[in-house]
């Protein structure tokens, strides 16, 4: 019985650890930001032991993008949209190292809507409240003047408000973008909806995310963080990127 075992377990192949991984933050002042990220990423490698998962940031906080950058990796960005990180610096940082590519950012996709509904759970919200006429989420995100950000952003709320049960879901913006936070509520108040909770579309805490939740009349849902959906969906777009996958999350997303 142990020679077979032996002869079966000498056939077994192990897993290919493919290309690094590498997960872009923007960075922050603030340091939970950084601490929050490296939680994340280590959620990651628990998902795919071997596998070279590092992280790196756009600005402000070590180690830099540049610094990070090995020859053949896949950069995926902890960016919930498409703009002018995604677009243009991260392209620009993967022309530096041979055969690094940049794979999609993370939003719009279910497992982020996973991720959201389940934060927004934490915070308060119950299936009492997605039947109700008086409640109403504001999706608050980071905003850019990239339409297809905006875009993207839109559909996930659309997608939120699928997850809720038809609750009326409002896109708005820190910076960059209208509608602000106060101006989405006032909108959602509006139509009745005064009982509304804030959806944190941030990654991790941070000027914006802080901002955002004081906004709120009644519940604020934490940053994503290291939620294990959010872990998956980085895997996953890594996987995307490494397969050449056509990504139809993104493709879906037009307004």
């Amino acid at each position: 019985m142990g020679t077979r075992l032996g002869e079966r377990l000498r056939q077994v192949r192990p897993r290919e650890r493919g290309p690094a991984l590498i997960a872009v933050g923007h960075g922050s002042r603030d340091p939970r930001a950084a601490a929050t990220l490296r939680l994340l990423v280590d959620r990651v490698r628990e998902l795919r032991p071997g596998l070279d998962v590092r992280l790196a940031h756009i600005e402000l906080n070590p180690p830099l993008l540049p610094d990070a950058l090995v020859e053949g990796a896949v950069l995926v960005p902890l960016l919930l949209a498409r703009g002018h990180h995604v677009k243009h610096d991260l392209p620009a940082a993967a022309a530096l190292a041979a055969g690094t590519r940049v794979a999609a950012p993370l939003g719009p996709h279910p497992l982020l809507v996973e991720a959201l509904a389940e934060r927004l759970a934490e915070a308060g919200w119950t299936a009492e409240d997605s039947a109700s006429r008086a409640t109403g989420v504001v999706l608050a995100a980071a905003g850019s003047r990239d339409p297809e950000s905006g875009a993207d952003t839109r559909r996930l709320a659309a997608l939120l408000g699928e997850r809720l049960g038809g609750v009326p879901v409002v896109p708005a913006y820190a910076s960059a973008a209208t509608p602000t936070v106060p101006e989405a509520l006032r909108a959602l108040a509006a139509r009745g909806r005064h009982r509304v909770a804030v959806a944190s579309c941030f990654t991790a805490p941070g000027l914006f995310a802080t901002r955002s939740a004081a906004h709120a009349p009644w519940i604020a849902a934490e940053p994503l963080g290291d939620h294990p959906a959010l872990a998956r969906l980085v895997l996953h777009r890594y996987e995307e990127a490494v397969s050449h996958t056509p990504q139809r999350e993104l493709a879906a997303s037009a307004p």
